[in-house]
């Protein structure tokens, strides 16, 4: 794995746990999601311009994914919102991210998708899901169902299953993309085009919940007025982080690898929490997001 490589996917990750401690410290609302979602992807918009021609090469099987996607987006957006409002960042975070990995397997393994799993990708999983069970507690010795059926822990999940539907179906949509004879879209920029769809799809859902909610409504009136850099912020360290991963990819010999040092943003996001916001630093909270990361990178590396 490249030097380069290294690099890019750990200012990735700390873009990244910047965004959402950007995020959390705004209380955030489903309107705040769209706002920056819509800076993020004006931000990426010439890629679709340089790209205009090669639309109408794109199936109709792409296009509804990228609908699923997006709307799967938004589900993702607005629970995280949530979580960040009723909860801990250093909970609700490592949850939200790691919880992805246990649900793409399930569907994976019920749906017959994919090749099967590795033994060392299932004691990976078996580590993560451990980790996420742990996280919650507050004492080793203390098992509560209140610690568990809360509003953060609940809404993290949530916004998980949002992130493993649209996990599938853009993983569905770029194999799609990249089996289109000629091949009109480039490594980068193809993945780039489709996710400007998805994100509009994403601020449709997201503009539809905020239309429908007279507190979003209000939300979104009160971060134009007075929290339009934070939001404008959030976007763009969004879509940077991500790009920086796309790139990453062709710097190195298995995506693999690429998979295992994006989980660097589990770790750093809780320790943000726990730092900066000063955050509870429960020992079982500490042990679950050390056993996430190493659950993680231990798929990763499968």
């Amino acid at each position: 794995m490249s030097v380069i490589a290294v690099v890019l996917l750990v200012i990735s990750g700390c873009v990244h746990a910047g965004w959402n401690l950007v995020s959390k410290r705004q209380n955030p609302s489903a309107a705040f999601f769209l706002i920056a979602n819509a800076v993020g992807t004006a931000c990426i918009l010439p890629v679709l311009v340089s790209n205009w021609q090669g639309l109408a090469l794109i199936p109709q099987s792409v296009w509804i994914r990228a609908l699923v996607s997006g709307f799967s987006y938004a589900v993702f957006c607005a629970a995280m919102a949530g979580a960040y409002r009723t909860g801990d960042m250093s909970l609700a975070y490592p949850l939200a991210l790691s919880s992805p990995v246990i649900f793409v397997t399930i569907v994976t393994v019920v749906f017959g998708k994919g090749e099967p799993m590795s033994g060392w990708g299932l004691t990976g999983i078996a580590i993560v899901a451990l980790g996420c069970f742990i996280l919650p507690m507050r004492r080793f010795h203390e098992f509560r169902l209140s610690n568990y059926l809360n509003a953060c822990c609940l809404l993290a999940l949530l916004s998980a299953v949002g992130t493993t539907v649209l996990t599938i179906a853009d993983y569905e949509a770029l194999h799609i993309l990249r089996e289109i004879p000629d091949r009109p879209f480039g490594p980068v920029d193809g993945p780039l085009t489709y996710v400007i769809f998805v994100s509009a799809f994403g601020s449709f859902g997201l503009g539809a919940l905020v239309l429908m909610t007279r507190w979003e409504r209000e939300s979104f009136i009160h971060i134009l007025r007075f929290s339009k850099r934070p939001a404008a912020l959030m976007g763009i360290g969004i879509y940077l982080a991500y790009g920086l991963v796309l790139v990453s990819m062709q710097y190195v010999t298995n995506v693999s690898y690429v998979a295992a040092f994006r989980q660097l943003s589990i770790p750093l996001g809780a320790t943000l929490g726990v730092v900066l916001l000063k955050e509870p630093r429960y020992l079982p909270k500490i042990v679950g997001v050390v056993a996430v990361y190493v659950g993680l990178v231990v798929v990763g590396a499968a």
